[in-house]
């Protein structure tokens, strides 16, 4: 028997409906997108470009605007590193939320190497930002602010139409990591004043290795300076042939995720409520992170009081679950996003993150409740919680 797989912001699986679009475009459709003069090429430019408007639908953006990477780690690294660099001039401020994804932190830290200045914003208890700790952040060599869409560990979705407000004030570019949100809950570059846009596709049940960056061009188009060069394509923004059956699967998923999305998200909110009132009902000393009320419907991060997490993970083979991020997986550090929460570093070594998904039943999750709670209490009878 297969583990029950409950790890889906880690990755998630391909849906048979994107794998069937996908398959074509690896035999008798494998024409470079770039070759202009024989039908092969032009073939696999029209998938390209449908693909393109099926995600820059999803995403509230325009066509245009949708320059592909290989995923979302590539596209925030071409939106700070390409708007600090094509910016320089009007100044060297970059800000980001301490709960960023390591794509965001450490590509920030990378400029801060090159002699960018960073600020790293704090959190509130709940994960959201504190809009007033924004503001008075912001200096006038302010270029750019990055804040998360909606977090990968505690599925915090944060104000971005608030945080857009105060950057479109103080002239700030802004740049939003919407990988997690994008195919989950309502995503819109162009109604929340979003300027850079990430995303992936392998999170949205669509393949590994195809992202996107969002650069708007709308009412004044954004500069970026390319990091990758080699025959100017996209826009001259990434160069590259592009991978066409991946973008064919990319289109497919975002396609998919439009049609099925309400009800898919009112489906997860309703398994995420009946495995935490499980929970809740046969295991005690347990507590949510972060805030229900702003949150991705198929995503818990919760902590076990006088439990290892990574003991529990591994008293449980069956089920797939994790500690984090999967991008963060190789540190032995606690979750720099449950830190950031102010959770010391016992409180945040207990917890667990669970990501719900599409092929996620009510069966599974009824015997993953028996399952965690049966584990946790084998483990507290080995270590007694103290009182």
């Amino acid at each position: 028997m297969r583990p029950i797989y409950l790890d889906h912001h880690a990755t998630t699986p391909v849906d048979p409906r994107v794998l069937d679009a996908m398959l074509p475009y690896f035999s008798e459709r494998f024409g470079n997108a770039a070759s202009r003069s024989h039908r092969f090429g032009w073939e696999a430019e029209k998938a390209v470009e449908h693909a393109r408007r099926r995600i820059a639908e999803l995403a509230g953006a325009e066509p245009r605007e949708i320059v592909f990477t290989s995923g979302a780690t590539e596209s925030v690294n071409l939106a700070l590193k390409g708007a600090m660099e094509a910016y320089r001039r009007r100044g060297n401020h970059l800000i980001a939320m301490a709960t960023e994804h390591k794509a965001v932190l450490d590509t920030a830290r990378r400029l801060e190497r090159a002699g960018f200045a960073v600020t790293v914003l704090p959190c509130r208890d709940d994960g959201l930002l504190d809009l007033e700790c924004l503001e008075a952040a912001i200096r006038p060599e302010t270029v750019l602010l990055s804040v998360m869409h909606a977090n990968n560990e505690i599925g915090t979705i944060q104000p971005v139409a608030a945080v857009e407000e105060i950057c479109r004030r103080h002239g700030v570019l802004f740049h939003c990591d919407a990988a997690q949100s994008l195919g989950k809950v309502p995503v819109n570059a162009a109604a929340d004043g979003i300027d850079l846009l990430s995303v992936s596709a392998h999170k949205i049940y669509g393949p590994k290795g195809i992202g996107a960056l969002a650069v708007r061009r709308r009412g004044g188009a954004v500069s970026l300076a390319a990091q990758m060069d080699g025959g100017g394509h996209e826009a001259g923004f990434r160069s590259g042939t592009l991978n066409v059956p991946a973008i064919v699967g990319f289109g497919e998923a975002c396609a998919i995720a439009a049609a099925e999305m309400k009800a898919e998200a009112e489906r997860l909110a309703a398994l995420r409520g009946r495995l935490l009132e499980r929970l809740r009902t046969t295991v005690d000393g347990i507590a949510l992170n972060g805030t229900m009320e702003r949150r991705l419907p198929g995503n818990l991060n919760l902590r076990f009081a006088g439990i290892d997490a990574e003991a529990l993970l591994m008293a449980m083979p069956d089920i797939a679950l994790s500690t984090g991020s999967a991008c963060s997986s190789a540190s032995v550090e606690p979750s720099h996003v449950l830190r950031a929460l102010g959770l010391s570093e016992a409180e945040a070594r207990s917890s667990v993150r669970i990501g719900l998904g599409r092929f996620n039943t009510e069966e599974e999750i009824d015997y993953t409740a028996g399952r965690i709670a049966e584990a946790v209490r084998k483990l507290r009878a080995l270590s007694p919680v103290d009182g």
